[in-house]
This record gives C-alpha cells, structure tokens and sequence, in this order.
C-alpha cells in the first residue's frame, strides 16, 4: 500500500511529500510516537518546502543574472560610499512591494552590478519576478520582435516583471527608436512595478545623454519619483582585487 501511496503521490508531482513519507517509513522509531496528523503535517511542510525551493530556483534562472551574486557576498569595507543601512533596507524587498525604483551609478569597477544582482538574487528568494538585461542587448531584441511580430508580446513579458534590472545605461547614444521603446517600457512599469537602472553616468546627466527633451523628461520623470539612490565613489575594485593578486603571485 505504501508503494501504490508513494507512486500516486510521484504522478501528481507531489513529490516533497513522497520524499517525506518515504523517510517516515524508513525511519519508523522517529515518527511511530507521532499522531496521525503531526505525521500528515510534516508531509504537507515538506511539499510546501521543496514547492517553494523550485519556485525560487526557476526565478533565478529567469531572471539571467550577469554574476552570481548575494547578500552575504557583498563588500562592505572597500571605500566606495556604500552604506550597509541602506543595502539592508533594500534587502528586505519593501521597496518592490512599493513599487519603487533604484538608481546605482558610480565609476567602472565600483561594483554596481553586483549589487544589483544581489539584490535581484534576494527579491528571487522572496517570490518576486526579476529580469537582469543590458540595455544594448535589449535594444536588440526590441527590434528583432518588431521584425517578427513579437513587440507587443515583448513589451507585456517586459511589464509583468516585478523587478526589471537595466544594466549599462548612457552607455552608448539613444536612436529615436530606442527612446520610444524605452518610453513605452517606462510607462508600463510606472507605479505598478520596480526599475533598477545602473549606469557610470551620474544622474544629472542622463537628461543629455537620452537625447530628447520631451521624451527625456518624460523617462525620467518616470524613473526618479521616488526612486532609491546608490551612488558609488572612489577606485576600481577590480584594480584593487588585480594588484593584491600580483603581489601575491610576487609573494
């Protein structure tokens, strides 16, 4: 009978509660003192358990981040400005429940993608939707979608992130095209989801680096209400990281 129970329980793919009761069976001395309904309890925490590992496994892989980064991981001694009351506020997601933005610019090498993956590993953790993308990879395929059809579904798929993590912004000149579509996302996600935008330029010149005053104050306006601000100083950490490991090999 428990054999028929463990392989029902395997076709409806509740598989953390066969993987339970197969431990109950063969740990009888553990569970045998147990009433019937402490023992189905622990079955149904092991289901919701492993349900919620899966779901924070396959947001992760959606989300496509560029480093494999988290909160424990982070630097808070290297002197670049950050500050750890600040990253442990944005750590406990509040913000995306808010559906606020985060603004992280600072020199190459500060660390600011990092930390934006950081902070969309820990928003995965907690069931949010993330998406990590380069914008001049998302310029691509904006106009490979409106190539083949796909640009409205794009935009939808876009929107319906809880958090969309844009790296690279200002890097290179906007085309008018690209700060249509960049409208377009903006106006989908305003006040109903959180942007990340990371960017070596620092925010008082993203108006002229987007090129368009109308559509410049219209982004931006989009952006920054209510946005949190990161701003990073001080010398590469990748420098930094490249001469302790000289001076080690010397060593």
């Amino acid at each position: 009978m428990i054999e028929q129970t463990l392989s029902q329980l395997r076709q409806l793919k509740l598989t953390g509660m066969a993987g339970a009761l197969q431990t109950q069976q063969e740990q009888p001395g553990t569970y045998q003192g147990l009433a019937f309904a402490e023992r189905l309890q622990l079955l149904v925490d092991q289901e919701n358990q492993e349900r919620q590992q899966r779901k924070q496994e396959r947001l992760i892989r959606t989300a496509q981040f560029k480093l494999k980064a988290h909160a424990q991981g982070i630097d808070y001694q290297h002197p670049r400005g950050l500050q750890q009351a600040q990253m442990a506020s944005l750590l406990m997601c509040d913000w995306l429940n808010k559906n606020q933005n985060l603004l992280l610019t600072g020199p190459c090498g500060s660390g600011k993608t990092y930390l934006a993956c950081a902070l969309g590993h820990q928003a995965c953790l907690k069931g949010y939707s993330v998406r990590y993308v380069r914008l001049s990879r998302l310029v691509l395929a904006l106009t490979q979608a409106k190539a083949d059809g796909s640009y409205s579904q794009m935009l939808k798929t876009l929107a319906n992130f809880d958090c969309l993590i844009l790296d690279d912004w200002g890097l290179e000149p906007l085309t008018a095209a690209t700060r249509n579509d960049l409208m377009e996302i903006m106006d989908d996600r305003h006040e109903q989801s959180a942007t990340v935008i990371i960017s070596q330029l620092p925010t008082d010149q993203w108006y002229q680096a987007i090129g368009d005053n109308t559509l410049a104050d219209a982004i931006l306006d989009r952006l920054m209400h209510n946005a949190h601000r990161i701003n990073l100083k001080g010398e590469s950490m990748r420098k930094k990281l490249n001469s302790l490991t000289q001076v080690e090999h010397l060593g």
